[in-house]
């Protein structure tokens, strides 16, 4: 046995010099108390709305400036390209992503036992000592006497795992995945919402650009031929009835074309913020030929359906939130359950009075919050409540995107014949004018009824052009009301725009005339 002394740098007790301990003590919490006055007195600045909002339109600007130049015309699959890859709306649900995928990943990080390192100090002015007296007797038995430095550092290294928290980590790590999917849904709902909005704006703005002159110069035409009129009128050179009839069909030619510039003139505007151009940025569209050629139904109404119910994101995201919900029940449950949890710790103490100052420590304790036991029916009653209103839901969500196929079936069949019948006014109205034509160079018709020969003509033209882009709108409907975005494009920063143009085109013309084919049942 060794005997026990003092340590060599044990501090001998000081002498009281310069302020007491209690004066320090006071002027402490003075300093304190100050510091949390001006901490409360500190109140931020009101934001600078101007220099925010020149912020913002500088950051847009540079954003914008990142993208890939407008070099020629836009074709209808470069502008999709465009959108896919630039379109903020889509950008955002790209980054949703990937914070739930981040997340997903913190998650699998909370299923690992707990390892925690620690060290500490303390210090006192004086020695740690203490008196022992007898329960026999009443007296002193020992003299006083000290076990402890007055300055020691302590460290230690513990691994904790608790069972309970290992299950409801893995609970919350499959809901994690469940809420990545959810996203990713998302993220489908948007494109199929971009790419249905591009093809109209498109097309619509196809059809302005096609028939902006013509336009112009039948408001011009139109103009002249009010004036010609209203002077007869003034002159009663002719009928009265005659003239006030030929005003009105002016009149209503005139209100027809404003309303198609204000319809159309908008549809570029609309095309250039969906692929995040200025809403300003002049660029020209790629005109194609008109056609008679129109897309056809790429299956039945019931195949449609199917079609719908399988891919459409809402339908999929309810399923997902299904599985949540179902999470939530097995979250419950274990908490409701006893746990058990182990701790395995390295310790030191620089205290040289110890004989072990170095050991391992070992312990277990199991633990149960019986409260849970009585607030677990509560829980699930509810959570059982929670999923007969989503299952009803499902029921109703089952129903509107059955609807949506059906209305945008019959949407596009019906708007199908009505370009058929705007093909056949064309051409009838075609060969109106051709005569009217022939007749007032023969004199046999007078100037007013070629003008509004001329003038039937155009409309019908931009009619058709108009009832064309409803048809390419009904197509992007159909799609958009089954959720098909069934094309294996990698959306990134890194894929090049004609790429991605070129993978659009080969998809919606050869891949998206038929639809995914079912997948066989299982026996």
């Amino acid at each position: 046995m060794h005997p026990i002394t003092p340590a060599a740098d044990a501090d001998p007790p000081s002498p009281a010099s310069g302020l007491s301990r209690r004066q320090c003590l006071a002027r402490l919490a003075t300093a304190g108390g100050a510091l949390g006055l001006g901490g409360c007195a500190n109140t931020p600045p009101v934001i600078d709305a101007a220099a925010n909002a020149q912020a913002l339109r500088a950051r847009l600007a540079a954003q914008i400036g990142t993208e890939a130049r407008v070099d020629g015309p836009i074709s209808l699959y470069e502008a999709m390209g465009r959108a896919l890859k630039y379109n903020l709306d889509q950008k955002i649900e790209m980054m949703d992503v990937a914070l739930r995928e981040r997340q997903f990943e913190a998650r699998s990080a909370d299923m690992l036992p707990t390892l925690v390192a620690s060290s500490g100090f303390s210090a006192r002015d004086n020695d740690a000592g203490s008196r022992s007296r007898s329960l026999l007797t009443g007296r002193e038995s020992l003299e006083p006497s000290t076990s402890s430095q007055r300055r020691s550092t302590t460290a230690d290294l513990a691994l904790s795992w608790d069972v309970l928290d290992f299950g409801l980590a893995r609970v919350r790590q499959r809901q994690q995945s469940d809420e990545r999917q959810l996203s990713m849904e998302r993220r489908r709902k948007v494109i199929n919402r971009i790419l249905e909005d591009v093809r109209t704006a498109y097309w619509r703005a196809v059809s302005a650009d096609r028939t902006a002159k013509k336009l112009a110069d039948l408001e011009v035409l139109t103009g002249r031929a009010m004036r010609q009129a209203e002077e007869l009128e003034q002159r009663r050179i002719a009928s009265p009835n005659l003239v006030l009839g030929y005003q009105r069909d002016l009149l209503q030619v005139q209100g027809d074309v404003q309303k198609l510039q204000r319809e159309l003139s908008l549809a570029k505007s609309q095309l250039a913020a969906l692929m995040n151009l200025n809403p300003d940025a002049s660029f020209q569209l790629v005109l194609p030929d008109r056609t008679d050629v129109v897309p056809e139904l790429p299956g039945s109404a019931e195949e449609m359906v199917l079609t719908g119910l399988r891919f459409r994101p809402e339908v999929r995201e309810a399923s997902y939130r299904q599985r949540i919900l179902r999470g939530e029940l097995d979250a419950a449950f274990l908490r409701a359950l006893p746990t058990v949890r182990t701790v395995l710790g390295l310790n030191h103490d620089s205290n040289d009075f110890l004989y072990n100052p170095q050991w391992v420590s070992l312990s277990a304790r199991v633990s149960w919050n019986l409260l849970d036991v009585f607030r677990y029916p509560m829980q699930k009653r509810a959570l059982e409540a929670e999923a007969a209103m989503l299952d009803q839901r499902d029921l109703a969500l089952t129903m509107a995107v059955a609807t949506q196929v059906h209305v945008a079936r019959v949407r596009f069949v019906r708007l199908s014949q009505e370009l058929n019948t705007a093909q056949r006014a064309q051409g009838v109205q075609e060969r109106l004018l051709g005569q009217a034509r022939g007749a007032f160079r023969a004199r046999a018709i007078s100037q007013q009824q070629l003008v509004r020969e001329e003038m039937n003509g155009v409309l019908s033209e931009v009619r058709y052009d108009v009832a064309y882009s409803d048809l390419q709108n009904a197509y992007a409907n159909l799609y958009a009301s089954m959720g098909l975005d069934n094309f294996d494009v990698d959306i990134d920063a890194d894929l090049p725009l004609k790429k991605l143009a070129q993978e659009l085109e080969e998809h919606w013309t050869e891949r998206a005339l038929s639809l995914p084919a079912m997948p066989a049942k299982s026996s």
